[in-house]
Order: structure tokens, then sequence, then C-alpha cells
């Protein structure tokens, strides 16, 4: 299982777009053959900052998704609205354990 939460900066003037095109980004990877979870989440008091909850069955699921046209997209425009490079955060689950994703 692979547990990622990805940290994002924007810029202020890009919200909207960001989160248009992580909307699109986020409700199609849901669709993909072993993702189990990905949630997307802006800060309360501070919204240029985000958080994606990205959680795939596999190491090979979760590279699969790299190759989808919907985070190629993604991956072609998010970069020019961060106002610093994203970074994430990789997690074991200690609860639910991996017999409770599926």
């Amino acid at each position: 299982m692979q547990i990622v939460h990805v940290h994002l900066k924007v810029k202020p003037e890009f919200i909207d777009q960001f989160i248009e095109a992580t909307l699109d980004n986020a409700s199609n990877s849901r669709q993909e053959p072993g993702n189990l979870r990905f949630d997307f989440f802006q800060q309360a008091d501070d919204p240029t900052r985000f958080v994606l909850t990205e959680i795939y069955e596999s190491e090979e699921a979760a590279g699969r998704h790299k190759d989808t046209a919907h985070y190629l997209r993604w991956r072609e425009i998010a970069p020019d609205m961060l106002a610093e490079p994203r970074y994430a955060h990789r997690f074991n689950s200690l609860f639910p354990d991996e017999s409770d994703w599926r």
C-alpha cells in the first residue's frame, strides 16, 4: 500500500484555477484501478495551502497514476500556479489495516 500526503502552496491569483485543475485530477484518479482514496483539502486559515491525500493499493498502482491523461494535464499546468515547490510525506497505515481499505 502507498499513502502520500502532498503539500502545496498556491499563488493567490491562481487559487480558483488550481482548485479546478486539481478537482479534475482527483475525481479521475478515484476511478483508477488500485486507487483507494484521493482526497483534496484546502487549509481553513490559509486558502493558499492545500493537501492531497493519495492512497493506492501498491507502488505499481501509484506509478500507473503518473501515466494517466488527467495527471499529465495537472502536472503540465499546476507547477506554474505554485508559490513554492510541492513536497510530500509517505505514511504507513496503522488503522485501518490493509484488509479494511478494500
